[in-house]
């Protein structure tokens, strides 16, 4: 009888028990959509990916990701843990590009490094940028006064595949200071496209790193994430549309996490060329067990 084994690993981790947690299921085709919602609702992770089999298709590896309450068409640390389960556990070799075909399209994600010290980067899709915002209304959204806003750039919803409100403040103290109100946030994003929140600052409590970014999405059930691919690629593309490093490129290393005791580590990079903009986002995976389903 096939086995269906299942893997847990830390994603954005520099180390084991930090970043974001993910379950990744093998051999799934045999499983139908309600079957995986229930896996997914189980295990209880922001995501949990199922790789439908071990075999390439279409110069790819199917892959399908949930969260507890839905399927999603991207989201990036469930990108980056699958490849690398796809390179650790399926192809068994040292590669330096695996593809997986997501619902969003064809997702590359590259090796770098050796052995467990492997960076893995993420080509996301070209960001699209929606309408900025006004800081009264978010205001009574987020605990936050005027002052605690970045008015030198916007506030902006953008997409690489899941929409984000990227929101720009002053100090690590106002960052700290954040939290979502839900009866307003979800009267305020009643009609915006994106449905979660990003807020970034300056101020890193490792002065090594570039920026400290938080993550709420209380409309997908994650009232905070300790660290969001597709939402680090969102702020990579805002970052360069809106020249906050005075540069066409950028090349940084974002903390996320540090509030909630999951500290992780996010590489962005992004580059405008000509009319569009190139998103990259990287992190380390660190495997933490292994299963089979029964």
């Amino acid at each position: 009888m096939t086995q269906t084994p299942f893997y847990i690993v830390d994603v954005f981790a520099e180390k084991k028990y930090t970043g974001n947690q993910l379950a990744v299921v093998r051999n799934a085709a045999s499983l139908s959509t309600v079957e995986m919602q229930q896996i997914a609702r189980e295990m209880n992770y922001s995501e949990t990916t199922f790789i439908l089999s071990d075999e390439e298709n279409n110069g790819g590896y199917d892959v399908r990701i949930f969260t507890p309450a839905a399927e999603v068409p991207f989201a990036g640390h469930p990108t980056l843990g699958t490849a690398f389960i796809i390179q650790r556990e399926i192809i068994k070799d040292q590669i330096e590009e695996v593809k997986l075909n997501l619902k969003v399209g064809k997702i590359p994600v590259r090796f770098s490094g050796k052995n467990d010290d492997k960076l893995l980067r993420m080509k996301q899709i070209e960001p699209i940028f929606y309408e900025t915002l006004d800081i009264a209304e978010l205001m009574p959204c987020l605990n936050l006064q005027k002052s605690d806003f970045d008015r030198d750039y916007p506030i902006q919803e953008v997409s690489t595949g899941i929409p984000f409100i990227i929101v720009p403040l002053t100090t690590i103290a106002a960052l700290n200071q954040a939290h979502i109100i839900k009866e307003e946030f979800f009267k305020f994003i009643r009609n915006k496209t994106a449905k979660a929140i990003l807020l970034y600052c300056p101020d890193t409590y490792n002065q090594e790193n570039d920026l400290c970014v938080r993550v709420f999405a209380d409309y997908y059930g994650v009232p905070e994430d300790p660290a969001t691919g597709s939402a680090n690629g969102c702020l990579a593309g805002y970052l360069v549309q809106n020249n906050y490093y005075d540069t066409d490129s950028i090349d940084i290393k974002v903390e996320q996490g540090y509030e909630i005791g999951r500290p992780s580590l996010l590489h962005l990079k992004a580059e405008k060329k000509d009319d569009r903009i190139d998103v990259y986002v990287g992190g380390r995976v660190q495997m933490v067990a292994s299963g089979v389903l029964i």
